[in-house]
């Protein structure tokens, strides 16, 4: 069945630009102001207030004179994509187990633009100074799950994402040369996993193979976090990689497109 093109008349340039607005805020900008908001967005003061009002006026935001924030009613839009989707509810008793067996914490994510997104995650305990859960987003250049994800990508693609990419400096371990890191993709491609050692945060190592349907095409990633401290980067494969293509092994077949 084909898709009925879209006509410019079909889009909604006023609820564009409250998603944009929306998106605006994140884990380092709970509070904006209508200036602030304005200059992220790029988009005229007069139409982020407006937007920033609305939100306000339906609960998704609070305004205290100056500075506005989301409220948890925010979570109502993802919490409707996470249950419309059967993968996360699919995934989490695989990595609770994999936790269990592993000892350490294990995350499932996906791709979205530059990102990845934590869809599920069986937490052992805190290896990142942030708290991960279901919704939390990292740069996928310079985590393992998001260098499984982006390996599973054309190479051209993969390019324009990294092209787009804040590429920073996380540690002195971070890679951030676009060449370097397309050569670091192409060997995850050929040996189906990646390794971080320490390149989102001094003290963090993890290991990420991709999630494939019974196509074979790459629909997620999954991955193990341990502390440096207690397994170094040398002895993540060792550890941990037989682990996870056991459950990569047992969720392919689950996975029907």
């Amino acid at each position: 069945m084909e898709t009925e093109p879209m006509r410019e008349t079909d889009f909604v340039s006023g609820f564009a630009r409250g998603l944009k607005v929306i998106e605006a805020f994140g884990e380092t900008r709970q509070r904006l102001s209508i200036a602030e908001a304005s200059k992220l967005t790029e988009l005229d003061r007069a139409t982020v207030r407006r937007s920033l009002l609305t939100l306000a006026e339906l609960g998704y935001a609070d305004y205290d004179g100056k500075f506005f924030t989301l409220t948890p009613k925010i979570l109502r839009l993802g919490h409707a994509y996470l249950s419309a989707m059967p993968l996360p509810a699919l995934l989490q008793p695989h990595l609770d187990h994999l936790s269990e067996k592993a000892g350490q914490s294990a995350s499932a994510s996906v791709l979205d633009g530059t990102d990845i997104v934590y869809i599920a995650r069986a937490s052992q305990r805190r290896v990142m100074s942030i708290n991960l859960t279901p919704g939390s987003r990292l740069p996928a250049y310079c985590a393992s799950m998001g260098r499984v994800l982006l390996a599973a990508l054309a190479e051209s693609e993969a390019r324009a994402i990294l092209a787009r990419s804040e590429l920073k400096q996380n540690t002195a371990n971070t890679k951030t040369d676009p060449d370097e890191l397309i050569a670091e993709l192409r060997r995850v491609r050929a040996e189906g996993y990646a390794i971080i050692d320490q390149e989102l945060e001094i003290g963090l190592c993890s290991i990420a193979v991709p999630v494939d349907n019974d196509r074979g095409e790459t629909v997620a990633a999954i991955n193990i976090g341990a502390p440096a401290a207690l397994v170094p980067a040398a002895e993540m494969k060792e550890r941990y990689l037989p682990l996870l293509k056991e459950t990569q092994a047992a969720l392919r077949p689950l996975l029907r497109r």
